[in-house]
């Protein structure tokens, strides 16, 4: 596959370059000041007592619903509020200092990871779609199909749970060596920038990566394909046949995908709002490898995320269904 993917390389090699250029354009526009300043701020929070803090007020939400510690509550607000792959990140740190058990972390990091407003609303909504609207709902659908997740996940692995339930009890949240103060603000200051850039640097490549991968995948002709076998598919399901290039780009790269689909004019907008609301919670395979090389540092497995998005995925795409179906202020047909 190696071989083959470097054979691409230098035979599409023009029109690898030019998307390559695209996805590193993409990244350095979009991606960084959107997300960078979240990381930076979210390190720098990790080093205070604000994540003990929600921890105490929150656990009474958080333990009986999802089944994790409270601390859970600062890795789904700040994983909603920033976006991908932030979440993640956070519950990986969570881990790593031993705020959370490994069962826990799996069952955060399967409803914690999430698409941002800024991204639902500015880029898929306004920017793709034309209309304000269509980005609320997305992301109102978005967050329902997350807590559902969530509240699923509850769970997961729960006959193990006697197994860790000894050691949860000696597990140090937020440590006082570690908390920010004058002494130590230049170094943590310093450590969150550099963690931060590592990150987005990492995000950088997979965005770029996916960017060529699809353009070779396109000038091969082998999506062409895919898509064609997918169309009968999707007319079972009484699903325009259009879509099927956009839904295969989506789940490989997320923004391709979702820029795709919402320029196919189509008199059943509402079928590309729902693909696209099943997309957002998926969130592609670039996604899922970036969260992937995040957590398989700290030996956290990727299954429960990968099964976590594919229910998010369809809670999301149902609810919108729903919304769409029910709601006047919703109705996008035209």
């Amino acid at each position: 596959m190696f071989c083959l993917f470097i054979f691409f390389m230098v035979l599409f090699s023009k029109s690898n370059m030019s998307s390559s250029k695209e996805g590193l354009y993409l990244w350095a526009n979009t991606i960084v000041p959107t997300l960078l300043p979240f990381f930076i701020a979210t390190e720098l929070l990790s080093h205070t007592f604000v994540v003990g803090f929600l921890g105490r007020i929150l656990n009474p939400v958080m333990n009986p619903v999802f089944n994790v510690p409270g601390e859970g509550a600062f890795a789904l607000i700040i994983g909603i509020i920033s976006g991908y792959p932030t979440g993640a990140k956070i519950v990986s740190k969570f881990y790593k200092d031993k705020i959370c058990t490994k069962i826990e972390a799996e069952r955060l990091i399967a409803f914690t990871n999430n698409s941002g407003p800024l991204f639902i609303i500015g880029t898929v909504g306004i920017s793709m779609f034309g209309d304000t609207r269509t980005g609320i709902l997305l992301l109102i659908t978005h967050i329902l199909a997350c807590i559902s997740v969530g509240i699923l996940f509850r769970f997961w692995k729960i006959n193990k749970e006697k197994n860790v339930s000894v050691l949860r009890n000696k597990f140090l949240i937020n440590k006082l060596e570690n908390s920010i103060s004058f002494s130590n603000l230049g170094e943590i200051l310093a450590s969150s920038i550099m963690n931060s850039i590592n990150t987005i640097l990492l995000i950088g490549g997979f965005v770029m990566l996916f960017s060529v991968i699809i353009s070779m995948l396109t000038r091969s002709h082998i999506l062409p394909i895919c898509a064609f076998f997918l169309k009968p598919i999707l007319n079972v399901f009484k699903i325009n046949p259009e879509l099927s290039n956009g839904i295969i780009t989506g789940m490989l790269e997320l923004t391709n995908g979702l820029n795709s689909i919402s320029h196919i004019p189509i008199k059943q907008l509402s079928q590309s709002v729902i693909i696209a609301s099943f997309l957002t919670g998926f969130g592609g395979l670039s996604v899922l490898l970036q969260v992937y090389s995040i957590i398989s540092k700290e030996g956290l497995s990727i299954k429960p995320y990968l099964i976590g998005k594919l229910l998010h995925g369809i809670f999301a795409a149902f609810y919108t269904y729903l919304f769409l179906n029910f709601s006047n202020f919703f109705r996008l047909d035209i």
